[in-house]
């Protein structure tokens, strides 16, 4: 087994000026607790929706790994709304094994949408892309993902390396039990420099530059095998002027 490496933790109060020197940044979860204000104990009390996602329907690999919800929302300075839900859809150029298509994911729950730490979360992260392009509304797109090995093997990113078309990315660990692998790899989209670490701690939050970076995570494989292994995250996009697709 390779070894893991240690993720390059930003200080909460240089994420911004990280993210446009380097076009990523990572918080640690006591840096994300700082970040948001809250101790991290809110936070982990959202894991628990993660053990309840409906199966992708919609993976073109034949997988049977991937269970997701999806949720969608605008914030403009302190109004965050959620939309009426709406279908996931990403062009062939940014997603080529799932671009060109509508995919309907099961809608996150409103327990999980109505928690303040989630409103906060999501705060957060439209003013990070307000850092990053300036200050306007901002279309959030959420997804909470379990890939898990009950097959052998799972693939967080099965299209490979990519851009997600949108202008910030933020990539949560929300968990992992029982699993080697997914080490996270950020490239330049436009040079040679490229970085491989692994997020092994709940609530580590990786954030792109979408337009500067290009990202993926690796398989994951049973720590022992016979034993169910998973790993959850969660993804959420921030896009200016409108959700892709409409």
């Amino acid at each position: 087994m390779s070894a893991a490496f240690s993720p390059p933790f930003t200080p909460p109060d240089r994420l911004v000026p990280t993210l446009r020197q380097d076009g990523y940044a990572v918080l640690s979860p006591e840096g994300v607790s700082e970040w948001l204000g809250v101790p991290l104990s809110e936070l982990d009390a959202l894991h628990a929706d993660w053990f309840n996602l409906p199966p992708d329907d919609y993976l073109k690999d034949g997988g049977r790994y991937r269970t997701r919800r999806h949720a969608c929302f605008t914030v403009d300075g302190a109004e965050l709304v959620q939309v009426p839900h709406r279908a996931h859809w990403q062009p062939v150029e940014y997603n080529a094994l799932h671009g060109g298509m509508q995919r309907w994911f099961a809608p996150m729950q409103e327990a999980t949408v109505a928690q303040p730490v989630w409103q906060r979360l999501m705060h957060a992260l439209a003013d990070a892309a307000s850092g990053l392009r300036g200050a306007q509304r901002w279309y959030v797109e959420a997804h909470q993902f379990r890939i898990d090995t009950a097959d052998g093997i799972g693939r967080p990113t099965p299209e490979g390396a990519h851009r997600d078309g949108v202008d910030l990315v933020a990539v949560a660990l929300v968990g992992r039990h029982n699993i080697k692998g997914g080490e996270t790899r950020v490239f330049e989209a436009a040079g040679r420099r490229g970085e491989r670490f692994t997020l092994t701690e709940p609530w580590s939050l990786l954030l792109l530059d979408d337009a500067r970076v290009i990202h993926e995570s690796t398989p994951i494989q049973p720590l022992i095998e016979g034993e169910g292994g998973w790993r959850d995250t969660l993804v959420v996009t921030c896009r200016a002027g409108e959700f892709q697709g409409e």
